[in-house]
Parts: structure tokens; C-alpha cells; sequence
């Protein structure tokens, strides 16, 4: 039978070349519980002494005996089982257990942390400015390097550096600090596969003691060593957002603010897009203006477009303000420039918002003078707490308003988000107000070269109001120019259905025929372009195929109102009219259009002839029955029963009109004009009266109930309050929709005919 031993039972970790201490003294206590301990400890050598006595402890008369022999193997193959494979490769020739032990016992102090700097370089001069912000510790030992694994800083993943990984990963400073008072050159060493020093490793994983800690202990110049992307420790502690490990390395290194990495970002960026408003404002505060704007601009001008796409529009505010020709700086990553930034984004602009009434009187109500920035006190924000106090402000600033119960509607209406969007729009409009004042100044070449022309159309397909008219003001030739189609203004508008957009041409007034007669590259008029089938992220607003149908022909009804006859039946280059191509492109609409409405016409006919069936059978066996004698109920004086009896009438009216239009529905001849106003009126009115008959079947429940009951509340309430749940349900599910349509059809309509001249 044979005996497998394991090196587990023997020593806790295998000799690696970093725990030889620990090792040794599982292996001497292994020995002397084996009796194998005499092959090491003669001879005179004793652990720790510079002199090695390599004369053999047993004569080779004894060696020769099976006994020793066995010994002498069994000490050496606990040995070899309990070295790690680059540290038996050292002693594998080794026939001795005591040479093998010695051996080992060399390797380490050669490896002491006297030899320390043969595995990691010594550490450069604090004084020493030729290493420069690039110098990084390059410290990975040749393949035949003797030292690996024996102590030394190595890069291999199961070296001693990937200890120090986890313990800067985890936040264990205490681990991090031992390890770095064995290894203190190992603070700048580059950790692979990760590709960056332990300070990187902290930042990222948002540690602030540990890189704190760390801080203390490197130079100016470590703290400018750079990953294997070219980032700094500051640039991962931007990404990660926390504003007191930024400021702890800023304080000691000021010029790694400056630092670019490999993508063309610095830590201002980094923090701009990642959305760390804290952070973005401390860097801001930090970083200085002769760097942003060095060369052609390059890193004001990303810094801006990222502030502005971040929505941290009071510091983009605040630099467009010192320096606004960087409103049209094209930057070397993004490739555009801060005015074409801006016209892609119609959510920082009140045109865009679709607020519900409530919401647009708590809007007009907020006062936002404390957020008010003149050109005379514009000041650099370097105080985070500065957001913070005005967003506190508004509790107040609304309670004057709303006086006693706006405590409660604070927090289910949403007046923060009401408040932070208002702010948005006040600073959107002042940055634009300052880039349309630079541009104005342009020269027709730098006019090109700032591409106003396509930041213009793209705010037009975007319906972006308020940024089209202040382009026009600045630059008024932009008006009659055209997109990349030949498209002006309107045509583009109508093209991508911007109503608010088109309504500009109302506050027109001797320039509007220019703009009728006009066709694109295509030969299509105003007319052509709105018969068009409209894109498909303006139709997903508009809910229902029905509705999408009806939205379709207010606008091509709209653009033929102000067309000339004669333009009326001009065809394009396709020789199709405006009438066939309306026809050609909503062929499909029309048909998922009339199915949309047959679809909930039987649904609604289905619920509407049970309502029906039910009420007209309760009116016929009353609650309580009838006297035999005279045929008359029995509590036809009750004022319950007279509720139960009008109740009834006119839920069975009131649902007998409901099945009768929805019938007309189903009847209806679907052609395209009837989903102007025929359909939808049908639609309104059955639906009203559904609701109406539902609403007044549960009354006629209820009153029954109360009769049957005799006066019994703590059964009747219940009920009753039980009974309310399918009414609200049903108004929460089609109430809405109910009102849509009725607006839609009746309402003011999407286009602004009173439109005040604005040019």
C-alpha cells in the first residue's frame, strides 16, 4: 500500500520565493515530528548564518544504509513537494535534502531586501526633472532571471504584485502599507495585466484612504505616471466622481490637470461625461484657462460640447462667457464644434418639453432671479455647494406660491424636476444668446468654416424654436438657404413634421409667397413633402394608427391651405401630385388605421351589449319584488329606489348610444378623409357614453343594494367603496385616450395661426 502525501498536510502555502519564513518554520516542525530533522541541522549550519558548512552530516559509510538512505529521501521529497515549480526547478538535481535545504536557504538572502533593487529600479530623484510625467516603473524580470518568485516584485499574475493589487483593490491600507514596507519601490510599478500602479488601482475602485495614504508617500513626479492608457490616478478618480481624492492629488501635483490620455480626454472631460457635477466643478475650478485654450482651442472646445451634452450648462456657461470664439472651435475627437453640439440637442430647450397644464403652471410659477448671471458679476464656479443651496431655495421660493398645501404636492408633483428643468432652459438660452453674438461677427469664411449653416438645418429637423429664430437674427441670410436637399426652412419642417417649427411661418408676413412657390432637389413643393408618410419617431407619439392617420391629414390639409391653386396639382419629378403621393404613402397607414379602430369598436360593442342585457333585465325584477295585488314594487316610495330606477334608465340609454356608434364604426367606409373628423367624432362619443353607462350601472348596483340592506353601513360602505374600483379603472385606462382624441379633433390644433411677427 502506498502513502500519498500532500504538501497542504505539511506547509500551509508552497514555497513561492516571498514566504520563506513562514515556510521554513512549517517545514523545521514537520522534520522534527518526522525525525528527519538531523539531515538539516548538522554540520554546523543554522538558519541565518552567512557561512555554510557543505561538508556532509553523515559519513558515506552511513549514507550506504537502507535506513539513511530512506531518511535522507523521505526529508527530501517533503522538500520538493512543498517548493512551488519555478523554485523546484532550482533543487531538482539535488540527491541531498540537507544541500537542497541549504540551497534554498541561499536563494533567500540573495533575495533579501537588501537585493531588493536587482528585481525593481531604483527609485529616480525627487530632484531629477529628465525623467519628466512619462516616467513609469518598468520592473519585469527576463524569463532566465534567477530571482523570480524568490521575493522579488514580479509581473507574472501569481507574483507578488498581483497581492498588492488586491489589497489596494479592497481598500485594506494596513495590507497595502506591509507590503509596500517590504517592497517601497513596488508603489510605481505598473500592476499586468492590469496596466496601471497601485495608486490607479485604488482611484478606480473609489478607495479614498488608500490613495490618500499613497499620496503621502510618492513624489510629484510618481503621481504623473500614466497607465498603459495614458491616464493619470486623477483621470480614474474623474471617472469614479469623488471630489476629495481629486483634491488630495491636485494639492500636492497641480499639473495633472493637463494630463491628455490616449483618447484626446483630460480629467475636466472625463468628469463631464460621466456625469459628476461635484467633480466637473472642482476641476473647472482647478484647471487653468491658458491650457483649455492653447493651440486652436482644442481642449476648451471637447471640454464645452461635453458640458453642454452633460447638461452642466452654468459651467458651460461660465467658459463660453470668457472665451465664445470656442463656440465654433472644432475639436480634434468629436470632430464638430460646440454650436453643432448644441443644435443636436432640442431637450435642452422649452420647445421640446410637452409638460401637462399642472406642470406648465408650476413651471411659470417657479422664480428663477437667484440663478440670474449678468455679464457684469459672471464669476468662475469653484463652489460645488453652490447648486446645492439654490436647489434648497426652491421649497421656499414654491411655498410662496402655493401656500398651505404645497408641502404635500412638493413631493408627488415633482417641483424639483420642474425647477431643474426651468434652470436648463434659462442657461441654454444664454449660451445661445453668446454663440450667436460671436457669430454674428463672422466673416463669410469663418461663417463656412463654423458650419453655421448645417448647425441651422439640424436645429430645424430637430424643431428647435427658440435656436432658429436667434440664428436668424445673428446671421438672416440662413433663412433662405437650403439643407443638403435643397430644403429652406419650411420644406424641412414640413419634411420632418416640426409644427412648432412651421408655425414661424405665420409671424411672416410680405416674405411668405417666396417661400410657397418654392421645390427641392426633387421637384416636390410644400405640398409634396407633406404628403409624405411622416418619420417613424414623430408617428410613435401619437398613439393609435387611427390617430397617426388623423395627425397626417391635418398636416397636409394645413400646408394646402396656404398653396397656391395652381401649385396644388404640380407633380415632382416622379409626376405624381400631391394627392397620389399622400394616397401611395399612406396605403399602409389606412389599412392598420381601420383596423385599429374595428378592433376597439368590438371591443367596446361587446361590453356595451352586455350593459344592455343587464340593465334592461334589472328593470324588470327590482330589488324587493312587486306587491301581487297591483303589480307596483314594493319599495317604489323609497328615495333609494327611485336613485336604483333613474340610475338604470340611463345606464341602458347611455349604452345603447355607446353600441349604436361603435356599430358605425364597424359600418364606416374607412376612406381617407373620414379619419379627419368623421371617425373620431364616432369615437368620442362612443367611448363618453360607455364610460357614462358603466359609471351609472354601479350606481344602480349601489342603490339596489342599499334597499336590499335596510340601512346596514358597515356592509354598505364597503361595498360601495368596492364598487367604485372598476369606474376608476376604466377612466385610468381610457380616459386618456379619450382625451387625445378629443383634443385632437377639437381642440386648438398643432399650429399656431396667431403666430406674433418675430422677423
Amino acid at each position: 500500500m502506498t502513502t500519498t502525501i500532500s504538501p497542504t498536510s505539511i506547509v500551509v502555502e508552497v514555497l513561492r520565493g516571498d514566504n520563506y519564513d513562514d515556510w521554513s518554520a512549517c517545514m523545521k516542525s514537520y522534520m522534527l515530528a518526522q525525525d528527519l530533522w538531523d539531515f538539516i541541522e548538522h554540520t554546523g549550519h543554522h538558519e541565518g548564518d552567512q557561512e555554510v558548512d557543505s561538508k556532509p552530516i553523515i559519513d558515506h559509510q552511513e549514507v550506504d544504509s537502507k535506513a539513511l538512505r530512506k531518511k535522507n529521501a523521505a526529508a527530501l521529497h517533503a522538500i520538493q513537494i512543498s517548493c512551488a515549480p519555478h523554485i523546484l526547478s532550482k533543487i531538482r538535481s539535488i540527491t541531498s535534502a540537507k544541500v537542497a535545504w541549504d540551497t534554498l536557504a541561499n536563494l533567500q538572502r540573495q533575495y533579501s531586501p537588501s537585493h531588493k533593487e536587482q528585481s525593481v529600479e531604483a527609485e529616480p530623484p525627487e530632484d531629477d526633472e529628465s525623467q519628466g510625467s512619462e516616467q513609469s516603473v518598468e520592473a519585469e524580470p527576463a524569463e532566465d532571471d534567477e530571482s523570480q518568485g524568490s521575493g522579488s516584485v514580479s509581473y507574472e499574475i501569481n507574483g507578488p504584485l498581483l497581492d498588492l493589487y488586491k489589497y489596494a483593490h479592497k481598500g485594506d491600507w494596513d495590507a497595502t502599507k506591509n507590503y509596500l514596507s517590504q517592497y517601497p519601490n513596488a508603489k510605481k510599478a505598473k500592476i499586468k495585466p492590469y496596466g496601471g500602479t497601485a495608486l490607479h488601482v485604488a482611484a478606480s475602485a473609489g478607495n479614498l484612504t488608500v490613495v490618500e495614504e499613497l499620496v503621502k508617500m510618492m513624489s510629484r513626479e510618481e503621481l504623473e505616471i500614466q497607465d498603459d492608457e495614458g491616464t493619470t490616478a486623477l483621470f480614474s478618480a474623474a471617472t469614479v466622481g469623488i471630489t476629495k481624492m481629486a483634491e488630495c492629488l491636485v494639492s500636492k501635483n497641480k499639473n495633472l490637470v493637463t494630463f491628455v490620455n490616449e483618447d484626446g480626454k483630460i480629467p475636466l472631460v472625463e468628469a463631464c461625461i460621466r456625469n459628476h457635477k461635484d467633480m466637473a466643478l472642482y476641476l473647472y475650478s482647478v484647471t487653468p484657462f491658458e491650457f483649455l485654450c492653447q493651440g486652436n482651442g482644442n481642449h476648451g472646445s471637447y471640454f464645452l460640447q461635453c458640458a453642454i451634452g452633460a447638461q452642466m450648462l452654468d459651467i458651460a456657461f461660465d467658459f463660453l462667457h470668457r472665451f465664445p470664439y470656442l463656440a465654433t472651435t472644432t475639436d480634434q475627437v468629436l470632430k464638430t464644434n460646440g454650436l453643432m453640439y448644441l443644435s443636436k440637442m432640442p431637450e435642452t430647450f422649452p420647445s421640446e418639453d410637452r409638460l401637462a397644464f399642472w406642470q406648465q403652471w408650476i413651471y411659470s410659477c417657479i422664480p428663477m432671479q437667484s440663478i440670474t448671471t449678468t455679464d457684469d458679476n459672471i464669476v468662475r464656479i469653484n463652489m460645488p455647494d453652490q447648486i446645492l443651496s439654490e436647489s434648497k431655495n426652491i421649497i421656499f421660493q414654491v411655498l410662496s406660491k402655493l401656500r398651505g398645501f404645497a408641502i404635500n404636492l412638493l413631493a408627488f408633483l415633482g417641483i424639483k424636476q420642474i425647477y431643474d428643468l426651468k434652470k436648463i432652459h434659462i442657461y441654454s438660452d444664454k449660451i445661445l444668446r453668446c454663440m450667436c453674438e460671436y457669430i454674428s461677427t463672422l466673416d463669410y469664411e469663418e461663417y463656412l468654416k463654423a458650419d453655421v449653416h448645417g448647425a441651422f438645418h439640424n436645429a430645424v429637423r430637430n424643431g428647435m424654436v427658440e435656436f432658429i429664430t436667434e440664428v436668424i437674427k445673428a446671421c438672416p441670410h440662413v433663412m433662405i438657404s437650403g439643407d443638403d436637399n435643397s430644403r429652406n426652412l419650411f420644406m424641412s419642417s414640413i419634411a420632418n413634421r416640426q409644427e412648432k417649427v412651421f408655425s414661424l411661418f405665420y409671424g411672416l408676413e410680405a416674405s411668405r409667397a417666396g417661400f410657397v412657390s418654392l421645390v427641392d432637389s426633387s421637384g416636390n413643393t410644400l405640398l409634396h413633402l407633406a404628403a409624405k408618410l411622416s418619420p417613424s419617431s414623430q408617428l410613435a407619439r401619437i398613439s393609435g394608427a387611427a390617430l397617426q392617420m388623423q395627425r397626417e391629414l391635418q398636416w397636409y390639409k394645413e400646408v394646402e391651405s396656404i398653396m397656391n391653386p395652381i401649385l396644388k396639382d404640380y407633380p415632382n419629378e416622379s409626376t405624381q401630385t400631391a394627392r397620389e403621393l399622400f394616397t401611395s404613402d399612406h396605403k399602409n397607414l389606412l389599412v392598420k388605421g381601420e383596423q385599429w379602430m374595428k378592433e376597439a369598436a368590438t371591443s367596446c360593442t361587446v361590453v356595451g351589449a352586455l350593459i344592455i342585457t343587464i340593465m334592461f333585465t334589472a328593470a324588470f325584477t327590482v330589488p324587493g319584488g312587486n306587491v301581487q295585488e297591483t303589480g307596483y314594487p314594493i319599495f317604489r316610495d323609497e328615495k333609494s329606489f327611485t336613485v336604483f330606477i333613474v340610475a338604470d334608465a340611463i345606464s341602458l340609454f347611455s349604452s345603447s348610444t355607446s353600441v349604436l356608434m361603435f356599430l358605425g364604426i364597424l359600418t364606416s367606409r374607412y376612406a381617407e378623409e373620414d379619419f379627419l373628423k368623421s371617425l373620431p367624432k364616432k369615437l368620442i362619443i362612443g367611448l363618453s357614453t360607455l364610460f357614462f353607462s358603466i359609471a351609472t350601472m354601479t350606481v344602480t348596483f349601489c342603490a339596489a343594494l342599499i334597499i336590499m340592506l335596510d340601512g346596514r353601513l358597515q356592509i354598505i360602505i364597503p361595498i360601495v367603496l368596492l364598487a367604485a374600483i372598476p369606474v376608476t379603472f376604466f377612466m385610468m385606462l381610457q380616459f386618456p385616450l379619450l382625451v387625445e382624441i378629443f383634443v385632437s379633433t377639437y381642440g386648438p390644433g398643432i399650429f399656431n395661426r396667431k403666430m406674433k411677427r418675430w422677423y
